[in-house]
This record gives C-alpha cells, structure tokens and sequence, in this order.
C-alpha cells in the first residue's frame, strides 16, 4: 500500500530532489505517501493525509482480528463443543508465529535502515513502564513454565497443543519484552504502513491473549465452590481422567498456575498501551525546540510523613490480606473476616479521597503553566486511567444496588455500601489529581539553581565572621612572637603546635557547619506546596500499591461474600466481576505510575 521504502545505496526520489540549501535534518525526512492521496499538490499536505488513511488502514486490520478471535473465544464459552479452547489456541498460535516474524523483521531490518530513527519520544516508555514489563513477563515465563509442567504429567488425557502453545508464548514474550525495552521511544520514519501493521497486529493478539485470559479466568475462581464444573468446562468429556494426582509436583504447579494466573493479564494491558503509543509515534517528527527539560531524578528526601502513613497503610492491609486468605483457603471465610476487611478499605479509602483532593486544590494554587504540547504517551495514560476505572465504578455499582434492594441495615450489608460508595469518590478523585498533575508543566531546573544560590550567597553573607577572623588573628600572633623567640625554642615549639591544632580544627568545625548548611538548604529550598505535593503522591502510591496487591494475588470477596451472587444470579455476577476486577487491578498499577510521575516532577 505505501511506497515509502529507503534503500540502503542511495537516497529515495524526495531527498534527492531536495535542494542543497536545505538543512540536513530536512534532507533526510522521508515523507509518506499513498495511493489515494497521490495527486495532492503540497508535499506536506499528502504527507498528512497519507499518516491518517495509514492509521486507519491498520486500525481497521486490527479490529478484524479482534472480532475473528473474539468470535472463536466466545463460540468456546457458549459452545465448548464445536469450538474447543484448543481451537481459539492454535489461533492464537498462528497469530504469535506472525508477530514474531515482524518484530524479527523490525529488529533486524527496519530499525537499522538509514534514517529510520531521527526522532525518540522521552516521554514513552518510562524506566517504571520497562520494569514492569520485565516484571510481568518473568512472572508470565514462569506461569507458562508450570501449564507445561502440569499437562506434561497429565499428558495421558491433554492433546499436544496443551505443551505446545505456552512453548510459543514464552518465545513470544521474550522477544515481546526485549523489542519494547529497546525501542519503545522510537519515532520510526521509514516503511511506515508496514509498521503500523505489525503493531497493530502485535496489539490485536495482545488484546485477544488478555480476553482469553479473562474468560479462563472463571476457571480458577470456580475451583473453590464448583470444582467439578470446572473440570467439565476445561476438559470436556475427559472431565474424570484429567484430576491431578495426589502428588506434590502435580500440586505445586497446579498452586503456582493458579497464583501466577493474574499476571498474565497485566503484561498483556501493559504491553498494548506501549505498542500503541509506538504506534502513535509512526512518523512523528519532534522539534528541537520542543524537546523537554531533563526530568529530576528520583529522591525520597522532602516526604517524610507520606511514606510514614503509606508503609503503615501496607503493612496493616498486608496483616488483613493473610488473615482473609488463612480463611479463603481453609474453608469459607467467616462474617468477622468480611467485616475486618471492609472495614479495612473504610478507613483508607477516605483517606486517600482527601489526600488527592488537597492535592488538586494545591495544583489549582501553583502557578505553574499547563503543557499543551502533543504527547501520545500523556493522551494514553489519561484515557487508561479513566477507562480502567470504569471496571471498578461498574461493579461498585452493581453492588449498590444489589444491597439497596435486599437488606442495607445489616452490618455487613451497610460496610460492602460504604465501601463501593467511599471507592466510588475515591476513584473520580485520584482521577481528577493525577491527570491535573500529568498536564502540568515540570518545575524549571534552572530555576531551582538560581534559587538555591541565592540562598547559599544569602547564608554566606549571614555567616558569622568568628572563624575567619579568628584564623587569621592566630596566624598574625604566630608572626608577631617577642624576639627573645631564641632562648626559648622549645616553648615556642609548643605553642605553633598548639595554634596549628586550635586553626585546623576551626577550620573543620567551619567546613561542617557550610556543609550541613547545605544539607537543610537541600530540604528548606522547597516550597510549602511541593512538599505537601510529593507527601500525598507518595502516600497514594503506597495505598495503591497494597490496594493492587490484594486482589492479585487472590482476595475476592465481591465474589465470595455471597450478596451479590444470590441477588444477580452465579453466571451474571461471574461476568460482571470477571469484566471489572482485572480492569481495577490494572487501574491501580497504571495509578502507581502516574503519581510517580507527580512526585518526581513535584
């Protein structure tokens, strides 16, 4: 479709024809071209034209290979039959196979082709962005490790494709993981259509591999309440010969299948939002004079009570969490285990409500100027944030109205409505803060310096002259010694000894004094509003933090509580709660970022 390749002997027609009084960074931009848009008589106009018909082309080959594997997914819930999951996997399968080819091809082709990188986004792909791919990944190498292991030892009822599937996806995520840590800044500027494909089709498969995840992940919230139709819908009618034996190897990768589980689904969301924003950047060219200002790095100095409270917030809901699963685990969790735990998220959740309230009335108080500038990555985080919310504010919802309609005076009842209505505010709230916060222009550094010499200048000038003074009046004493100075040497001896002592330690005593003058400048030279800034990010980090920890690793009680269930119906809540709870863990962990970003810039 696009007949922008370079090639690597000569220079394409457009950079010939370029005049030799162009600048070099014009000289070597290749523009894009399509068919449709050949006639266009401006060079920049068919430029822009062709980008969008190539957005579009490749979003729309994107949504049909998420609609064809969200029929096959859906044809295995609905008629697990005819459509066998080991159908939607060699799907998935043949889909991977592709994505490796061209990331391959993008490794080892396009991105070393002459001018194909001029331009890197520093805002893409952030250090805590690339760590959670690592992250993640690990986690889900390691989780397909143990599905190889468990159908490995009931390989007498599972078909090959049972080893052979999660054997692709390892390969897939490492070179998944090594392609998006390496060049997730970049701002390819050649074979632009075909790029576009391949990320496309590198998130299409991401985002089926994230929905079929969802699906099976009933499988594994089923095993505590329903494990024989569990066994039925994950293995058809071999439901009796596929049990795991009583051995310890079968149980610790069915366990560590079970645990790993959710982090499968958080590498797949992290990795479609950095494809996307690669995406985004097809084509891009960033102006100099738009580069951004080098960001400070991370220092935890000038927040001290928000850690405090943060690291106080988990370590109590980590004490909650234990408890709830020594319960969840042993048998069915009693009522004073639901009320401890709602009663949990009762206290912390207000707190954070207000925290991020302070914040964007502290935001609206800065005079700091808003950034207007383009920026892919800030566009996406923003509607993450809010569409990732949604799961979240939809089951709360769901939850109120099941409780207003049955019982809202029981105890238990009134703690499950406090809390979806308190996680309800606290959501919108924390919105509201950290996207203020990740539209604000970063404080100047220059600034700063300037700043902090003033106030070193201005502590110099307010030294006390003691010590110099002093100093000096010993070293004129030293010279101005009686001339008698020959019959005593061995007095005066001492007593230069004893003023070489008495200037050396005065001048001691002055360097630590400048330097710990400086160490209180590092803290003072803040201002009241950035304080109080990075205290509440770093609180609401630490909140979310716990806040994504727990449902992550297995506290479910919008299922397990029963309420919601009985009003709505088992296979009703079920796909409401499978829908909202990975969106909410997601949520949490994309909030992590962006407050690191607010205290950092704070």
């Amino acid at each position: 479709m696009s007949g922008n390749k370079v090639s690597r002997q000569r220079p394409c027609h457009h950079c010939k024809s370029r005049s030799s009084s162009d600048s070099p960074d014009t000289s070597t931009i290749h523009y894009e071209k399509f068919w449709l848009y050949r006639h266009c008589s401006s060079l920049q106009q068919r430029d822009r034209q062709a980008q969008k018909a190539g957005q579009l082309f490749s979003g729309l080959l994107a949504l049909n290979v998420v609609f064809l594997g969200s029929a096959f997914i859906s044809s295995m819930i609905f008629n697990h039959v005819a459509i066998a999951l080991a159908d939607v996997w060699i799907l998935l399968s043949i889909l991977k196979v592709v994505c490796l080819c061209w990331i391959t091809y993008y490794l080892l082709g396009t991105s070393r082709q002459p001018h194909a990188v001029l331009y890197r986004d520093s805002h893409a792909g952030p250090i805590w962005i690339r760590g959670s791919v690592l992250l993640f990944g690990s986690f889900s190498i390691l989780l397909n490790v143990f599905q190889i292991g468990y159908s490995a030892i009931l390989i007498h009822c599972k078909s090959k494709v049972d080893i052979v599937f999660p054997s692709i996806e390892i390969i897939f995520i490492c070179t998944q993981a090594f392609f998006l840590c390496h060049h997730s800044k970049d701002c390819i500027q050649v074979q632009h259509n075909f790029t576009r494909c391949g990320l496309m089709l590198t998130i299409a498969t991401n985002l089926l591999l994230w929905l079929l995840a969802v699906t099976n992940d009933t499988i594994h919230m089923e095993v505590q309440s329903q494990l024989q139709e569990v066994e039925q819908r994950f293995a058809g009618n071999e439901t009796a010969l596929c049990t795991c034996p009583n051995t310890t190897v079968c149980k610790v990768f069915q366990k560590g299948y079970i645990l790993l589980y959710p982090f499968n689904t958080e590498y797949c969301l992290i990795c479609c939002s950095m494809l996307y924003v690669m995406w985004k950047n097809v084509g891009r060219r960033i102006s100099h004079h738009h580069a951004p200002p080098v960001k400070p790095s991370f220092k935890i100095h000038g927040a001290v009570f928000g850690p405090l409270l943060g690291t106080t917030a988990v370590i109590v809901g980590i004490c909650v969490f234990m408890l709830y699963q020594i319960q969840a685990t042993g048998s069915a969790p009693s009522r004073q285990v639901f009320v401890m735990y709602y009663s949990y998220y009762i206290v912390l959740l207000p707190l954070m409500s207000v925290g991020a309230v302070i914040g964007t009335i502290i935001h609206a108080l800065e005079k700091r100027e808003l950034d207007t500038l383009k920026n892919p990555t800030r566009s996406l985080d923003v509607i993450l944030l809010m569409g990732a919310a949604l799961g979240q504010i939809a089951m709360c919802y769901f939850s109120i109205v099941a409780i207003v309609a049955t019982d809202p005076r029981d105890l238990l009842n009134s703690l499950i409505l406090s809390y979806a209505i308190l996680l309800i505010l606290q959501n919108i709230t924390q919105n509201v803060f950290i996207i203020d916060g990740l539209h604000r222009q970063p404080f100047v550094a220059a600034a700063e310096v300037r700043d902090t010499g003033h106030a070193g200048q201005h502590a110099a000038a307010s030294e006390p002259p003691g010590e110099e003074e002093t100093t000096t009046s010993i070293k004129q004493e030293h010279m101005q010694i009686s001339p008698g100075k020959e019959e005593e040497p061995k007095e005066e001896q001492n007593q230069e000894a004893y003023d070489q002592r008495r200037a050396s330690m005065l001048e001691l005593g002055q360097e630590i004094r400048k330097a710990s003058r400086s160490y209180m400048q590092s803290f003072s030279h803040l201002s009241w509003k950035r304080r109080a800034l990075r205290e509440i990010s770093f609180f609401l980090v630490l909140c979310n933090i716990i806040l994504w920890i727990m449902p992550t690793f297995g506290a479910h009680p919008a299922f397990e509580n029963g309420l919601e269930k009985s009003f709505y119906g088992y296979s009703t809540w079920f796909a409401i709660v499978n829908f909202g709870l990975p969106l909410s863990v997601f949520y949490r962990m994309h909030s992590v970022g962006g407050l690191l970003e607010i205290f950092i810039t704070a």
